[in-house]
């Protein structure tokens, strides 16, 4: 019979066991909400002993047990082999409405008995996977256009070299596919730039006439081949924003660009600028054909045409627009978007207005 005085002693050490497992546990489970990922201390038998408060909602914890039954075979598998172990799982969150989510497990032994659980969630790679999966497959879609026209009137060339007239013609016609992909690829960069970590690496205050003047030189052997006049408005010296100088040339060049390209011969492309309390707004104006009202949601997306055909005959790329959303997020600001078929189309630009030591500007907001 076991000595009373070794009850004890054992009740004792099992207590303060316990309670050294309680402290490490409140101790650890003050860094899981601070985690950016869901995560929970579990131990050998499945038992969820504390958690982050998205646990739950995301159906990792089920009545203060791990949900999954392959987490729990996870989980099995790494007290097993006494290492961390990482699997791929698709999880039913929890209630009805809630669809299923893919979340990465990474569960790591912390001792014999305890482990941390932690669950990235897969959903936002898997769309930036498929964004630049759509992404490769429209840049090769539309570059196989050009090149494919280049490699036929290359041939056409080489059979008619007798034909004065015929090279003359090919040859006409390869430069005019040379320029589309010249465009395509000056496009792409652009995006590319905008579209990087560090987007705004040479900001400083810009002066709105001065983006209006440069951008409206940009476009004025185009708008001269068209009959086109660029008309500015007098007073465009609203202010200054803060930017890169170099990105708000691009996007309102595009703009311009695009005006002219869709209006008819012989009109007149209007541009504009006014200041809003603290919103600086630069606005250009068309008397093109118009864009269907169910089109005005889609037109910034790249690659993206209302008309594939007038495209092609005007040299778009289908980037541009994309571009000058971009330019607008970079600085804070948006491009909003006015069009009746038949009656032509206004694009606005809005920014945050510079002010004086004030810095970096907020976003625009109040649309």
């Amino acid at each position: 019979m076991l000595n009373p005085r070794f009850k004890g002693a054992a009740k004792v050490a099992a207590s303060n066991a316990a309670q050294i497992q309680a402290d490490r546990v409140a101790a650890l489970s003050q860094i899981l909400d601070v985690l950016p990922d869901a995560a929970a201390i579990i131990d050998s038998t499945d038992h969820v002993l504390a958690s982050s408060d998205n646990c739950i909602a995301m159906g990792l914890v089920s009545l203060d047990r791990i949900g999954s039954v392959e987490i729990r075979a996870l989980n099995r598998e790494v007290h097993r082999l006494h290492k961390t172990q990482s699997r791929d799982v698709v999880i039913k969150r929890n209630g009805s409405r809630l669809s299923e989510w893919e979340a990465r497990i990474q569960i790591s032994p912390i001792d014999e008995e305890l482990s941390l659980m932690i669950a990235q969630d897969l959903s936002e790679e898997r769309r930036l996977n498929d964004v630049r999966r759509d992404f490769v497959a429209n840049v090769s879609h539309e570059l196989k256009t050009p090149v494919g026209a280049l490699s036929l009137l290359a041939e056409a060339v080489q059979a008619a070299d007798s034909d004065i007239e015929q090279v003359r013609h090919f040859t006409s016609r390869m430069q005019i596919e040379v320029k589309r992909l010249t465009a395509m690829i000056s496009d792409l960069v652009a995006l590319s730039q905008v579209q990087g970590d560090a987007p705004l690496r040479n900001s400083a205050p810009v002066n709105v006439a001065e983006i209006i003047g440069e951008a409206v030189d940009a476009t004025k052997i185009a708008a001269e081949q068209k009959g086109i006049e660029v008309a500015v408005s007098d007073d465009v010296n609203v202010g200054k924003i803060f930017g890169d100088e170099d990105q708000l040339n691009v996007a309102l060049s595009n703009l311009i660009s695009n005006a002219i390209k869709y209006s008819p011969n012989n009109t007149r492309v209007g541009v504009g600028a006014r200041r809003n309390d603290d919103v600086i707004e630069i606005s250009v104006t068309d008397q093109g054909p118009g864009i269907p009202e169910e089109a005005q949601s889609r037109i910034f997306e790249r690659f993206y045409r209302v008309d594939p055909a007038r495209s092609r005959d005007t040299g778009g790329t289908g980037l541009g627009l994309a571009i000058v959303k971009h330019v607008c997020a970079n600085h804070g600001g948006d491009c909003l978007v006015w069009s009746q078929v038949g009656q032509g189309s206004t694009f606005t630009l809005r920014f945050p207005a510079y002010q004086n030591g004030a810095g970096t500007p907020t976003e625009v907001t109040g649309k």
